[in-house]
């Protein structure tokens, strides 16, 4: 029990503010009670009432902080100001407790107003003044017991910033994080929309041509053979499942290749003519670039099946002197108009390696056209 207790405590304190929590609040009103039964020079006709309102101002602030924030911190510049009135008379040494402890909680306080903290720094200065003065006490005093508070009020107010910096790197950090979140799940999104997209639209197309060969025509072979690339297609896209994760890595697969790969697998499964022209001397590019324009082509070669099925598709990869520009055309249709979600993910990765994609009508054909730096 009393070790669950004394865990819970450590917590607690742990969770805490260092600087005004309630284990300060805590400590600071133990001694602020200690010096107002023991110390001595309290006992003296002026010293005490100030003292006790001042520590009554101080519990008021206590209670009251969370709930009514601002009677509770005028209370707590009284609880400051109070024991400034009477720090002038001799041994006294606890009405500068009370004063500088509540003076460095007040600075130090969470969305304290800066006009606020000035406003009782001079204050305390003119009533420390004051005090001084009609005490006696030469020049020495007038200017330490002053410069004494500027120096307490300039040591918190530095603290207080160091700690809002802090505070707004961490918050900056959270946001960064957030953003890295989203930007991985966007990602995430875009590789399982190319995969299940591409593998999932050929399958469709496959097994519709299939249950026509068997309804329509009562061919039986030729709905094998349709059946048959259907499962090679389930195995081609369970494999681009399980390496979806890698595409992004340096070892992908060079460009030309990628894109040979890709014609030779559509000629195969939609029986359509594709031309694909290189114009200029292939060069290496970002593995991020090679990729995106990958993905590009294939987005663009399931659309030219699904909604353009056994048009003939031309694809030309130029070469610039400082860009990489692949275009795509198709006889254009209707439904080929409408910009889905698969070219939105192809722009948003190729934004990702500041590349540009457009798609639209030219000249009466589809024509999709993606740009990279390199």
């Amino acid at each position: 029990m009393l070790r669950r207790l004394g865990r819970r405590g450590l917590r607690l304190i742990r969770a805490d503010d260092p600087e005004t929590g309630w284990l300060v609040r805590i400590v600071l009103t133990g001694l602020q009670i200690w010096s107002l039964v023991f110390y001595p020079g309290v006992h003296s006709t002026f010293v005490r009432p100030a003292l006790l309102v001042s520590f009554a101002c101080w519990v008021f602030w206590m209670v009251a902080d969370q709930r009514f924030p601002v009677p509770a911190r005028a209370a707590l510049a009284a609880a400051a100001l109070l024991p400034a009135a009477v720090a002038a008379l001799p041994h006294n040494g606890a009405a500068h407790l009370f004063l500088y402890g509540s003076l460095f909680t007040f600075v130090l306080l969470p969305r304290m107003p800066l006009w606020a903290i000035l406003w009782l720094t001079g204050a305390l200065i003119v009533v420390l003044s004051a005090g001084l003065s009609l005490a006696g006490h030469g020049p020495t005093a007038l200017l330490t017991q002053p410069a004494l508070v500027l120096l307490v009020v300039l040591f918190s107010l530095h603290r207080r910033e160091y700690r809002l910096r802090g505070e707004q790197i961490l918050r900056t950090r959270e946001a960064q994080a957030r953003a890295a979140a989203l930007d991985e799940r966007a990602r995430i999104a875009r590789e399982l929309h190319d995969v299940l997209a591409h593998s999932l639209g050929a399958l469709g197309v496959q097994l519709e041509v299939a249950e026509a060969q068997l309804t329509e025509r009562g061919d039986v072979e030729a709905a094998a053979e349709r059946v048959r690339r259907a499962r090679r297609l389930a195995a081609d896209g369970m494999t681009e499942a399980r390496s979806a994760v890698a595409a992004l890595r340096s070892d992908v697969v060079p460009l030309a290749r990628a894109l040979d790969d890709l014609i030779a697998v559509h000629k195969e499964n939609f029986a359509a003519t594709v031309t694909l022209q290189v114009i200029g001397t292939p060069r290496a590019l970002p593995s991020g670039a090679e990729v995106s324009l990958q993905r590009t082509t294939r987005e663009a070669l399931t659309n030219a099946a699904r909604h353009a099925p056994g048009a003939p598709v031309t694809i030309t990869l130029e070469y610039a002197p400082a860009k990489v520009r692949l275009t795509l055309t198709n006889p254009t249709t209707n439904a080929q108009t409408r910009t889905g979600y698969g070219l939105i993910g192809a722009r948003e990765r190729l934004a990702l390696v500041d590349g540009t994609l457009d798609a639209g009508v030219v000249d009466g054909v589809w024509r999709v056209t993606a740009e990279v730096p390199g």
